[in-house]
């Protein structure tokens, strides 16, 4: 059930071994159950803190912490790795990981410790973006402690258990291509090719690996500009090879719409603003294209590069055509999702809402604004062959109706650092894992900021 973990494969050069240093008066505040199902985890709840709270090892395997580099907003840091993370072992061909669990030979002089707030916040996210069929890593427990971390202020240390394929991230790339280590670029490609894309070995395999990395990202990156997720660093050691959501930071749902939506309050240029997100994709492909020189011809790269703009149009514009309910294809459908995006933002309008409010054809309540392109839109609709309801069910299966904003996050936050109050946490986890659901009695989670949430302000520091 449980083996070490495959990563150790590559050799020393790419990880060092670390030893977890334990919380004080560690406990359990949430599991992912149905993740511990899927897994076969079958420990009881006390071998689960002990295990998640770094205490015990699992299965007698030795944590890892991994090496990488990566440019750290737009600037090239030739060495990052697992400053406070560490990989514990593997089940059922996923990767479990401990974020918190204490310092590693690559923490850089910080604690390597995480704070319960923002093990909260990445905990819920996983669970978010998964309802939202988003691809992102998972999380299956939280453990808070009295130990004191100190950020901002004093804080108390939590340990989020992630679960993932792979940990392997654009950086890890970069690392060696930077130190001229060819031969280990060669063979952690080959690595990722053996154990997380087989199909694609054989001739070209290293450049239709890169070109299915490309696919994989604009597809992430679709998803996240349709459902309004910012992510806040979208650095490369954040860019995982699978397409996967990694490293819950400072990230937020957009809630009125706002393209220029900035969601890390340090991201002083706006670098990764909501709506460069597409852009810093593409750009950190081109790093990663350039860490695989000596694999692939530079031709090949560019022509697999010029891919990604394609792929990311064809599936956002999938998903956006979804979210209204235009199942057709016809000319000037651009024009009316483009016309409505931009009443959204001249009269700020919260985003997810109004998406859902389309199903409601009786009467629209966004203002006299919009009455023009509603009527055009009636129009339109009604050269779709679908019927209503079927057309409306398709709209909310792509529309959801709760969230994670971040006052709800707070609301949960506060609870569990002021009161030791953690049903918050998992009446959000239920509401977030289908999102698309009308949860009866539940309606208040879909309201917009109250006044006092208007203004909260997130950073790096977790």
């Amino acid at each position: 059930m449980i083996s070490s973990l495959k990563f150790t494969e590559l050799g020393e050069d790419y990880f060092s071994r670390v030893t977890t240093q334990e919380l004080k008066n560690s406990h359990l505040i949430h599991i992912n159950k149905d993740l511990q199902a899927s897994l076969e985890i079958k420990l009881s709840n006390e071998e689960l803190r002990a295990v998640c709270s770094g205490e015990e090892k699992f299965e007698k395997v030795e944590p890892i912490a991994s090496v990488y580099a990566g440019h750290q907003f737009g600037y090239f840091v030739p060495q990052l790795g697992d400053g406070r993370s560490c990989l514990i072992g593997e089940i059922k061909g996923y990767e479990l990981s401990l974020k918190g669990a204490g310092t590693t030979p690559f923490s850089r002089g910080a604690d390597g410790r995480a704070v319960l707030r923002s093990s909260i916040r990445e905990y819920l996210c996983s669970i978010a973006m998964e309802g939202l069929n988003i691809a992102t890593t998972k999380c299956l427990a939280i453990v808070a402690s009295d130990s004191d971390v100190y950020r901002e202020h004093v804080e108390s240390g939590s340990i989020v258990t992630r679960v993932f394929e792979s940990n392997i991230r654009f950086g890890h790339f970069e690392f060696f291509a930077a130190n001229g280590q060819t031969e280990n670029v060669k063979k952690l490609a080959d690595f990722v090719l053996e154990h997380y894309y087989p199909q694609l070995k054989g001739k070209n395999c290293y450049l239709n690996l890169f070109k299915k990395i490309v696919q994989t990202t604009a597809s992430m990156i679709a998803g996240w500009q349709a459902q309004g997720f910012a992510h806040g660093v979208m650095n490369t050691d954040n860019m995982s090879i699978l397409g996967l959501t990694i490293d819950y930071g400072p990230f937020s749902f957009m809630e009125n719409y706002n393209p220029s939506f900035i969601c890390n309050h340090s991201d002083n240029q706006g670098r990764y603003s909501f709506e460069r997100q597409p852009g810093v994709a593409l750009w950190n492909l081109e790093r990663l294209a350039d860490s695989l020189k000596n694999l692939i011809r530079e031709a090949n790269l560019k022509d697999a590069l010029a891919e990604y703009q394609p792929t990311l149009i064809k599936e956002y514009s999938a998903l956006m055509r979804r979210k209204f309910g235009l199942l057709k294809n016809i000319e000037g459908d651009s024009e009316l999702i483009n016309d409505f995006l931009e009443l959204l933002y001249i009269n700020k309008k919260d985003y997810h809402r109004s998406m859902r409010q389309l199903t409601s054809l009786e009467g629209q309540t966004l203002g006299a604004n919009f009455n023009s392109w509603f009527k055009r839109y009636y129009e339109r609709v009604e050269k779709e062959d679908e019927k209503a309801n079927e057309r409306n069910k398709l709209m909310n299966s792509v529309n959801p109706k709760y969230v994670l904003r971040n006052y709800l996050a707070e609301v949960a936050i506060r609870k569990a650092e002021d009161l030791n109050d953690y049903e918050e946490i998992d009446t959000l986890f239920n509401l977030l894992k289908s999102p698309f659901e009308n949860h009866e009695g539940f309606e208040a989670y879909d309201n917009e900021a109250p006044d006092w949430a208007q203004n909260l302000e997130l950073s790096c520091s977790s």
